[in-house]
């Protein structure tokens, strides 16, 4: 286990592979920690640097007090990578994480080579249901939100199968304050014009069964941005790397040979 102190926060990242490997950063959902990222790894290619970080509010990053913003996470991101002294970057996001890579592409220009977005969107739902999820926690605690959560997540196979009860215990076990500072991050960003003025090559990845950002939320930011490209994996949910890690890694993989990064 490693942690970098960096914009104020200690955050707790793994880093693998050879230092001169051509570098993957990967941010997790909201409720999630770094291992959403186990299953894929085995399916990467050989001779990249993979970092998987806990974003600020989660795992074994520290819970600064809240509300955060989706720029201050990007700036988090930013300064993990710069401290890691990493180059030519391609980030990977999943739901609020790709936010943060949107933020970050738009901050940081010229500190990623190329960024991809899964089950993700420039917005995602309303200020009052954000609002809602965070009065409904502060009054009755992570563990009511668990199951309803689930059935946004994944499949009916998947959850039928028990796999998901570890992931529904990962939720409930987030810092209760880091969660919600989180969600007021989400209840407060659009980053519409942020996704319109990237000029980096970017992918985009939708679940087909996704109850959080539905493919067609997941195709609307691909439209804003030119030249971006989108991908679905039929029969995944929310978390596609965890249903479908083989599927997900042969996307990420020819991104990366078309942008270089392998």
């Amino acid at each position: 286990m490693q942690r970098a102190q960096v914009n104020g926060a200690g955050l707790h990242f793994a880093d693998e592979g050879p230092r001169d490997g051509k570098a993957l950063v990967f941010a997790n959902s909201l409720g999630t920690d770094l291992r959403l990222w186990d299953a894929l790894v085995p399916h990467l290619p050989a001779g990249l640097r993979l970092v998987r970080y806990d974003k600020r509010g989660h795992g074994l990053s520290e819970a600064t007090p809240g509300p955060y913003s989706i720029d201050q996470m990007a700036d988090d991101a930013a300064g993990l990578i710069r401290h890691l002294g990493l180059t030519e970057v391609t980030f990977v996001g999943l739901s609020i994480g790709g936010m943060i890579g949107l933020s970050l592409a738009a901050r940081h220009p010229g500190l990623l080579r190329a960024l991809v977005v899964s089950n993700s969107a420039a917005r995602i739902g309303t200020e009052e249901m954000w609002q809602d999820r965070i009065a409904a926690i502060r009054s009755g605690g992570l563990g009511q939100i668990g199951a309803p959560t689930m059935e946004r997540w994944f499949s009916p196979d998947f959850r039928a199968s028990g796999a998901a009860d570890l992931w529904q215990t990962m939720l409930e076990r987030q810092p209760l304050a880091g969660y919600v500072a989180c969600c007021e991050a989400l209840a407060a960003a659009d980053l519409t014009d942020q996704a319109r003025g990237l000029r980096l090559p970017v992918q985009l990845i939708g679940g087909s069964l996704d109850g959080s950002t539905p493919p067609a939320l997941v195709q609307q930011t691909a439209q804003l941005i030119d030249g971006a490209k989108y991908a679905e994996i039929a029969g995944a949910g929310h978390l596609p790397c965890v249903e479908a890690p083989a599927a997900f890694a042969a996307i990420l993989t020819q991104f990366l040979k078309e942008v270089g990064h392998v």
